[in-house]
């Protein structure tokens, strides 16, 4: 996924739209260490979130907000993928171009699996029992058996993947072409794109979350907007504006409310999906350049990465501002006390 704008110290506080709107602060949970971040990837009935940070994978027990374990040598470490019936875990390594497939009882990696350049999204597709590593220089995805880690094809992609969702009952994975504009529609019998859509009024959308109930993707375009589109046709249904570099979606189908995660204006915007149209009904503010994030659906909290910044540091045109050492961190949001 993308990195940090120039502006993202620029963020800025919007007051709700809408009274019932009560997503707040709850606390932070500290991990400390140094260098970047991408995907947060929460499996809800174990109770765990896993944070991808530079070199390794942090994982922390939601049941009582702390570190209990990291997952190793993963280099430029993007996203992770559960096969919960296995208790696998399945991580991608940009900088080494391969998958890590690990042991999450023992956070051991089992084995290392190659792909294509720049392993990013990660997804696990549990019918064919299949992993999907979108390799974003590669313009392609690696499809492996999740059993055996073998590679069973390379599916063309002719653009840079960024995230992707799945729709079982359909028997497609959706994937935002960050650099076409365009959705490919994946069938996971074939392994082969059968429709690319076109997102505008979006552009350059990175994020993307699914409402599977009502055949709705939710995509978080460079250019402000969130954009809802239904996953059946690939029509565009309308967008709503948001904040300045989002980098990641979410869908709560208990309280159909969809999220976009913006790092340069450091806030969420949240926004109500009913009757086929989608109004904000929130922008959250947040903190400077958390960008990503993972929805609990069994709690419907909110998790984001954040570190603290050099405030006094002017950095050089392009530059992003110094991190500070030791306060990368999870930032969790929520309606309860």
């Amino acid at each position: 996924m993308k990195q940090l704008g120039l502006s993202l110290l620029l963020g800025f506080s919007i007051v709700s739209a809408r009274a019932d709107a009560t997503y707040h602060f709850i606390k932070e949970i500290a991990i400390g260490g140094e260098g970047g971040w991408d995907y947060l990837t929460v499996d809800s009935a174990a109770k765990r979130l896993y944070v991808s940070h530079a070199t390794k994978v942090v994982v922390i027990d939601l049941a009582k907000d702390t570190v209990i374990g990291e997952i190793t040598n993963t280099p430029g470490v993007h996203g992770i993928a559960i096969d919960p019936k296995s208790n696998r875990g399945f991580v991608s390594n940009g900088r080494s171009n391969c998958v890590s497939i690990v042991d999450l009882k023992t956070f051991q990696t089992l084995s290392q699996v190659g792909t294509g350049a720049n392993p990013d999204a990660i997804l696990y597709e549990p019918s064919q029992n299949e992993v999907y590593a979108f390799n974003g220089r590669g313009h392609s995805a690696t499809v492996l058996a999740a059993d055996t880690g073998k590679v069973v094809t390379t599916i063309p992609l002719d653009g840079k993947p960024e995230f992707a969702c799945l729709d079982p009952q359909a028997g497609c994975i959706y994937n935002n072409l960050e650099d076409k504009n365009e959705v490919a529609v994946i069938d996971i019998r074939t392994h082969t794109v059968t429709n690319r859509w076109p997102i505008a009024p979006g552009e350059t959308a990175s994020g993307m979350a699914i409402d599977l109930k009502e055949h709705r993707l939710f995509l978080g375009c460079d250019n402000e907007k969130m954009v809802m589109m239904d996953s059946t046709t690939g029509k565009v249904l309308g967008a709503v504006p948001i904040g300045a570099g989002v980098d990641a979606n979410a869908f709560d189908p208990a309280t159909r409310l969809a999220f976009a995660s913006c790092g340069e204006s450091g806030t969420t915007t949240i926004a109500h999906e009913e009757g086929g149209k989608l109004s904000v009904v929130q922008t959250l503010t947040t903190a400077p350049g958390a960008r990503t994030m993972a929805l609990d659906e069994a709690t419907h909290r909110l998790y984001l990465a954040a570190v603290n910044y050099e405030t006094s540091t002017n950095p050089p045109a392009g530059k992003r501002p110094k991190m500070v050492a030791g306060t990368f961190k999870v930032l969790v949001y929520g309606t309860d006390k």
